[in-house]
């Protein structure tokens, strides 16, 4: 109940059934709805073939991009490395760039609230972004940025094996999935990670829900689509 307040929801109390119902009625004209497979950037050279410690050390002293050149130090994920939830998000901020760990601040308390609404900690999962150093003044990654450091995310997929993929935001969500459709119109579809099994599901970012709190219900709705994804696997 306490992590629902922290993501601003009422909280509800002998409500189970129709809260849930409520948010599965949400993607009912999803059901039955054809698997939409992505093809996202596999490993390239060496990346391919890379253990944790030669892949993080790769990333750390990577110059693939000019965001290499501000970079305090690169944030490479955090983690269970054998996470059952892969959570990807868009990019470092500055405090992500000073600690070198993904979703610090407000964004990272949320979403672990977010995650523990669902019942996972944060230790149980691994989190990582689409670009592994911070552009400057926290602006969007380019998609030359992004296809320099998709081997790096690819890879770190392939080691983990996650058995879901939670996307949060819009760049997550289009670079993931290439496409250019706002997320709005993404959530409550199951998608396909590449040439895999893996299920994809998109949902809001923290730091959009901190500027827009009303859209934290629906967010609700998609950690409970993800979760009922999960359990169907």
């Amino acid at each position: 109940m306490t992590y629902l307040e922290a993501m601003g929801i009422q909280p509800w109390v002998g409500r189970d059934r129709a809260v849930v119902a409520e948010a599965a009625g949400a993607f009912t004209e999803f059901k039955g709805a054809p698997v939409v497979t992505m093809n996202d950037a596999a490993p390239v050279g060496d990346t391919a073939q890379l253990d944790w410690e030669p892949l993080r050390a790769q990333v750390l002293a990577c110059t693939r991009c000019e965001l290499h050149k501000q970079r305090t130090q690169a944030v490479f994920g955090v983690g269970n490395r054998a996470a059952q939830w892969l959570i990807i998000g868009e990019a470092p901020g500055a405090d992500e760039d000073r600690q070198g760990e993904p979703f610090v601040g407000r964004a990272g308390k949320l979403l672990d609230n977010m995650l523990l609404a669902i019942a996972l900690k944060r230790e149980e999962v691994y989190i990582a972004n689409i670009v592994k150093c911070r552009p400057p003044n926290n602006r969007e990654p380019s998609p030359e940025e992004a296809r320099s450091c998709a081997p790096y995310l690819a890879r770190q997929i392939a080691l983990i094996k996650p058995k879901i993929i939670l996307a949060v935001g819009r760049v997550a969500a289009q670079n993931l999935l290439k496409t250019d459709r706002p997320v709005g119109t993404l959530r409550g579809k199951r998608f396909k990670y590449a040439d895999t099994d893996i299920p994809v599901i998109v949902t809001y970012h923290p730091a959009y829900l901190l500027r827009s709190p009303q859209e934290k219900r629906k967010a609700w709705q998609d950690l409970l689509f993800a979760k009922e994804t999960f359990a169907s696997l």
